[in-house]
């Protein structure tokens, strides 16, 4: 097949082929750019916390009284909720991974200003932090009863840390001991030793990639009048006893207000809704914009068989078989369509570019490339078939006819 004859012939309508070409190339751009965020928002929602998922819920407890000793109530609330039948571990903490808010702090190898500080997300724990989160220790130990600290948010921190094992590798990258021992400094200035390391513990805020897998315990016990207790229960128990740990709470302090009890499924979803929405979004506008590409190259090619009616009859008079009809539009589309999926990749790529820079929007992967330009030359002969058997079902006696 020569594409020569079709390009002359698909010049007579050459408004129709440029628009064609435009709508495949921005189709491309879109679908292109589009994947690339998509891919990067599933990868937020599959994000892995690191913790007992599955068996843990938190719930916040808060308090108007000034006069009340904070420690006290803390203290007694935690004894309730530890003896609660099911409750395997519980603490109070000023946060919960994946959620959406809490503290970041930086940590360094030395006190001396201008040394690199690692940024890291902060849990404060008590001794059972380790247990209530259920992270798996992969060096050292974790916190003793001793080690924790009483104070407000304004005070000085403890003297240890726990570390996730990204924030081991990139403050002490190849040490196989993952710094189990060594200190570092906090707040430029506040010395802790490194006591234990634990494999995974993914930070409150899934979509900060610099610090999503970069997280410390910390034996601190911030004293307030708002307090959040993360529970651990019993595998298989965790929606039983929910309800128990509400009742017992709300018993010993009618006072008291008892609000965002959340299960981690929960937690996830209410962070990470946003990012759902918007991957749902990008997938229904790219499948509507394939659907109205197809459309309008099988609309073109509709018109140019009506258009060419008579043409395709002198043809078909002259020897031409339906193969060959058929074949002549299945080039033609193929023609333009490898013309605007070209120009498709050189847009797309540019656009990328300056999404990147503009509004740091993630590189879409190499190999999307192909696979959107495969994936629209079928669709596009596809959508085109249909219109093409049509025109080899012309007879040769329209060619006779004079109107």
């Amino acid at each position: 097949m020569e594409f020569g004859p079709i390009w002359r012939a698909s010049m007579r309508n050459k408004t129709g082929v440029v628009l064609i070409v435009l709508q495949i190339a921005f189709t491309m751009t879109l679908i292109i750019n589009s994947v690339g965020i998509v891919e990067e928002n599933a990868k937020l929602l599959a994000t892995p916390s690191g913790i007992d998922e599955d068996n843990i819920f938190h719930l916040r407890s808060s308090a108007y009284d000034d006069e009340v000793d904070a420690r006290l109530i803390i203290e007694e609330d935690l004894r309730q909720i530890r003896a609660t039948p099911g409750v395997a571990a519980a603490v109070q903490t000023n946060s919960v991974p994946i959620s959406g808010g809490g503290w970041s702090m930086g940590l360094a190898t030395a006190p001396e200003e201008g040394v690199e500080q690692v940024l890291t997300s902060v849990y404060m724990v008590d001794e059972h932090g380790v247990d209530a989160l259920g992270v798996e220790l992969i060096a050292g130990t974790g916190f003793l009863h001793e080690d924790v600290v009483w104070n407000d948010a304004a005070s000085g921190w403890p003297s240890k840390v726990i570390v996730s094992q990204a924030v081991a590798e990139a403050i002490f990258p190849g040490d196989p001991t993952y710094g189990v021992g060594e200190t570092v400094y906090i707040d430029q200035n506040e010395p802790m030793t490194v006591t234990g390391v634990v494999e995974r513990l993914a930070a409150p805020w899934p979509g900060w990639e610099l610090v999503r897998e970069r997280a410390i315990l910390v034996p601190r016990q911030l004293l307030g009048q708002s307090h959040l207790y993360l529970i651990r229960a019993e595998p298989g128990r965790r929606d039983q006893i929910m309800p128990d740990i509400e009742t017992r709470l709300a018993a010993s302090d009618a006072e008291r207000i008892i609000q965002n009890m959340l299960t981690m499924d929960q937690t996830r979803d209410q962070t990470l809704d946003a990012n759902g929405a918007l991957v749902n979004i990008l997938v229904f506008t790219v499948v509507v914009l394939v659907s109205i590409t197809s459309l309008g190259v099988a609309g073109l090619t509709s018109f140019n068989v009506t258009r060419r009616i008579k043409q395709i009859g002198t043809r078909r008079a002259l020897g031409a078989s339906r193969r060959q009809i058929l074949r002549y539009f299945l080039a033609e589309n193929l023609l333009f369509t490898v013309i605007g999926v070209a120009f498709g990749t050189v847009l797309a790529v540019a656009t990328n570019f300056w999404l990147v820079e503009s509004f740091s929007v993630p590189r879409f992967s190499w190999y999307w490339l192909p696979v959107t330009m495969i994936g629209l030359v079928a669709i596009s002969l596809l959508a085109v078939l249909f219109p093409a058997r049509r025109a080899a079902r012309v007879p040769p006696a329209v060619a006779t006819r004079t109107v």
